[in-house]
């Protein structure tokens, strides 16, 4: 597919050139879960997080994506990106690769940062911070088994390709909710990550 040969053309100087392109970034917006305004409306501060967008510069370039554990007390078995909530004096950076060195193992001096993604609040109360990256292979990966199932990467020539990704809906305490999905064969990306990734999709795409 044509997607495939686009992606192929994101060299790292090219997602550079893209993600430092003030018009190009000015696609993305900040976003939110379909519940978030329940939870600022009640007066609830969100919490600082930050995850890591690390995009692996093969030659059909990726982006870096967990399966989380299915035995955490929150979001068990759902697919993110490594990160996790800011510590108190932390920058986003600092979190998003201390995060990705406890959950899968990279090693925080490999990747490359180049910015950030407007952030995305979401309604369990969190808002999130995503980091960009970028990471030359190979890369070694060592999982923690207590909250990353499976690390894998997610082909960007999906995110280039406008038709999708696709619109799900469920209902969820009692309200129909509508949310992204990105296709996988073997996973459900829905969600802040699927939110998360249209942001970078909006940026890179022609």
């Amino acid at each position: 597919m044509p997607y495939i040969d686009a992606a192929a053309r994101l060299t790292r100087a090219e997602l550079i050139r893209r993600l430092g392109d003030p018009a190009r970034m000015a696609l993305a917006g900040e976003t939110s879960s379909d519940d978030a305004m329940d939870l600022l409306a009640n007066g609830l501060a969100p919490k600082n997080a930050a995850v890591l967008v690390a995009m692996v510069l093969r030659p059909d370039p990726t982006v870096l994506l967990t399966l989380r554990a299915t035995t955490l007390n929150s979001h068990a078995g759902q697919v993110a990106f490594p990160g996790g909530r800011m510590d108190p004096g932390e920058t986003p950076e600092a979190t998003a690769l201390r995060e990705a060195a406890e959950e899968v193992g990279l090693d925080p001096r490999l990747p490359t940062l180049i910015g950030r993604l407007p952030q995305h609040l979401t309604g369990t109360g969190y808002r999130i911070t995503p980091v960009l990256a970028l990471l030359e292979p190979p890369i070694d990966l060592t999982p923690a088994p207590a909250e990353v199932e499976e690390p894998f990467e997610y082909p960007l020539h999906h995110l280039l390709d406008p038709r999708l990704p696709e619109r799900g809906q469920a209902n969820f305490r009692g309200r129909d909710r509508q949310f992204w999905v990105w296709p996988h064969d073997r996973h459900h990306v829905w969600g802040a990550t699927a939110t998360i990734l249209l942001n970078l999709a909006r940026v890179l795409r022609d």
